[in-house]
């Protein structure tokens, strides 16, 4: 009796394991295409290849923000920093407003602004001969630009400042006054920085826009 109640259980497990396997069987257990495992078959949207997520700016940002620190430690407290807000250099670039302005356009001025303060730059280094944190804007400066222009529509648009326009925008910094160079050298980087991280927040704020409205294009009516 034993020995026919073992044949029969496994007949019967075999008999399952066919029916498991046969061509349009059930498989409860069966992998989905979804990359989290998610039974619905719904796949995950990868995210957008967006300019505010690259690594660059928080190369770019990581060098403005020593500044405050370098400004610290050569002025030992004679000299706050909230000091610099008294300078105000007419010349300095534009921003993108928090409204009222297009992705192209902030991208358009990001660009602009940071041609501008490459020019800006040279200031510094004469007050600052061999500054770290110029070397960094310079060249992590370039890297954004080239990365801006290629989410651009119009890249052709952007102009570079004239040799003249430059000699007039670095005169104007000038000042008989050594104090007040540095402090104009120290209120270039400062702004800088400033630009920079309201530059991606506007930035960002355009892009998860366009995002949002993307997916809202693309689901199905009636969700």
């Amino acid at each position: 009796m034993p020995s026919t109640l073992n044949a029969y259980m496994l007949s019967a497990v075999t008999l399952a394991a066919l029916l498991l396997c046969a061509p349009g069987a059930p498989v409860e257990d069966a992998p989905t295409d979804s990359p989290t495992g998610d039974p619905s078959g719904e796949e995950e949207v990868a995210a957008p290849d967006l300019l505010s997520a690259s690594p660059v700016w928080d190369s770019i940002l990581g060098a403005t923000k020593r500044h405050e620190k370098q400004f610290e430690d050569e002025f030992q407290n004679e000299v706050k920093y909230h000091f610099l807000e008294h300078y105000k250099i007419s010349s300095l670039p534009a921003g993108c407003p928090s409204s009222n302005f297009s992705k192209e356009s902030c991208l358009h001025r990001l660009v602009q602004g940071v041609l501008k303060y490459t020019v800006l730059l040279k200031h510094v280094e004469k007050e600052y001969p061999g500054s770290l944190i110029c070397s960094e804007v310079r060249y992590y400066g370039g890297l954004l630009v080239s990365l801006t222009k290629g989410k651009m529509r119009n890249p052709d648009q952007v102009t570079a400042l004239t040799s003249s326009q430059e000699t007039q925008l670095l005169k104007d910094l000038d000042n008989p006054s050594t104090f007040h160079r540095k402090m104009t050298a120290h209120s270039i980087l400062r702004e800088l920085h400033i630009f920079l991280l309201d530059s991606k927040r506007q930035i960002n704020k355009r892009e998860r826009l366009r995002g949002s409205l993307a997916v809202r294009t693309m689901a199905p009516i009636g969700i």
